[in-house]
Parts: C-alpha cells; sequence; structure tokens
C-alpha cells in the first residue's frame, strides 16, 4: 500500500520531486512510499503528540564508486551522541515553517548546510519516511530522502559540533563483512555498520538498515556477529 501525500507530509509535499531521479534510486523510492512506521522501528511517536520535532537529511549521491550516503561524524566534546556518526540533522527551528507544510524538510536541508557546508541548491528531495521516537531524547524525527543532484563540497563547518564529515559507498554498507549487531551497555542490541573506519549504530543504523531492507539492496549477513560500541579501544 502506498501512503497518500497527506500521510507523508501533509500539503508541504510541494517541496518533493521525483522528476529525473536515476533508475537506481527507484527501489529506494518505492520503499519510501510504501513503507509502514511499524516495520521501520518499535519507538513511534507518542500518540498525545510529545516530542520535539526535528528532521535528518538521507542524503544519496553517486560517488566513483557508485551510489554512496552522506554522514558525518558528531565532535567527541558532545554531553549527547559523542562521536557517534550520524545523517545531518537536527530540531525544528521556528524559521523553517510549520511542520505540517514543508518545515521539517527545510529543517533538514537548514541542518545539513550547517553541518557540512553542503549548497541545498544541488539536493533535490524525493520523499520522506514515517516520523520516529528516540526516547531518550523526545525527539520525533522525520527522515527526508534527498539526491545529490549536483555535488558540491562538504566538510566540518564548527568542529565544536561535527569531527568529521564522509561519504559510505553503499557497496560498503550492504558488504556482509561490514555488517553486526551493536550492543549498548544497557543490553540493547540493534544493526550496525562498520565502514570508513566508523561504526554506524543507534537511530542512523536502523533507518540505514531498513533502507537496505525494503529496498531489496540488503544482503545475508551473520547477525549473529556482536560488537560493543567501544570496538574500537
Amino acid at each position: 500500500m502506498t501512503r497518500t501525500d497527506e500521510e507523508i507530509h501533509g500539503p508541504g509535499t510541494g517541496l518533493l520531486s521525483r522528476d529525473g531521479l536515476p533508475d537506481w534510486l527507484g527501489p529506494v523510492d518505492r520503499a519510501a512510499r510504501t513503507v509502514r512506521p511499524e516495520q521501520l522501528s518499535r519507538f513511534l511517536p507518542p500518540a498525545s503528540g510529545a516530542g520535539r520535532q526535528s528532521a535528518v537529511l538521507v542524503l544519496f549521491g553517486e560517488g566513483e564508486r557508485g551510489p554512496e550516503l552522506l554522514l558525518m561524524e558528531r565532535a567527541g566534546s558532545l554531553r549527547s551522541h559523542a562521536g557517534q556518526p550520524s545523517f545531518p540533522g537536527g530540531a525544528l527551528d521556528p524559521e523553517d515553517g510549520d511542520p505540517a507544510d514543508g518545515g521539517l524538510l527545510r529543517a533538514a536541508l537548514r541542518e545539513a548546510q550547517e553541518e557540512t557546508g553542503l549548497d541545498p541548491a544541488g539536493v533535490q528531495l524525493f520523499a520522506v519516511l514515517p516520523p520516529l521516537y528516540i526516547p531518550v531524547s523526545s525527539f520525533v524525527v522525520t527522515s527526508v530522502l534527498g539526491w545529490w543532484r549536483a555535488p558540491s563540497p562538504v566538510g566540518v563547518v564548527d568542529p565544536g559540533e561535527t569531527a568529521r564529515v564522509f561519504t559510505v559507498p553503499v557497496a560498503d554498507l550492504t558488504d556482509p563483512a561490514n555488517r553486526a549487531t551493536a550492543v549498548h551497555p544497557s543490553g540493547h542490541q540493534g544493526p550496525a555498520f562498520l565502514v570508513a573506519s566508523a561504526l554506524v549504530w543507534g537511530f542512523t543504523a536502523g533507518v540505514i538498515d531498513r533502507l537496505l531492507h525494503f529496498s531489496g539492496w540488503e544482503r545475508p549477513w551473520d547477525r549473529s556477529r556482536q560488537v560493543p560500541l567501544d570496538w574500537r579501544s
């Protein structure tokens, strides 16, 4: 079942466009438009509407090794999520406008520009995933999918916020040798990717894992292989 525009993002869907997407993004686009919230995570936004609205940019580009994703690594000095790889993104600001009228799409682009220096003019937003909930921070996170139609230089803008900005080939993310189950000190387990000298876990890894699965890109991997969050120490 395909979600309607109203289910996807209300009247703000006018900011989304599928025109001219490369063929290889077709499976991702279809997955984003058919996946149901409960297929992505058991952590869904509270029915009460509680939680701070935020957005991340899941940006697909095409590099020397084919399709790739843009990621960043949080600065080690941050009070929360220190050193953790993630998608660019953050909380909705008043300047972004109504979240039901494209505000979250604008937030994803604004945060990505502030954190990585990318030029939003070169990004084509084509779909959004159902919002998910992060209980530890009370954020309601909308993943906004984009095609890096005209790549621009990216890098660390504020070292106090970001340690590095990098891209990861999708081929590396689907390689079974780079996949594992991350084990949090609390005992919680979730998908993880050991790529680009980093351990991608948590919300970011969960979104990547589900996109690979529902796009048909996932390859069989050893789910019994476990890694602690301090795997490099």
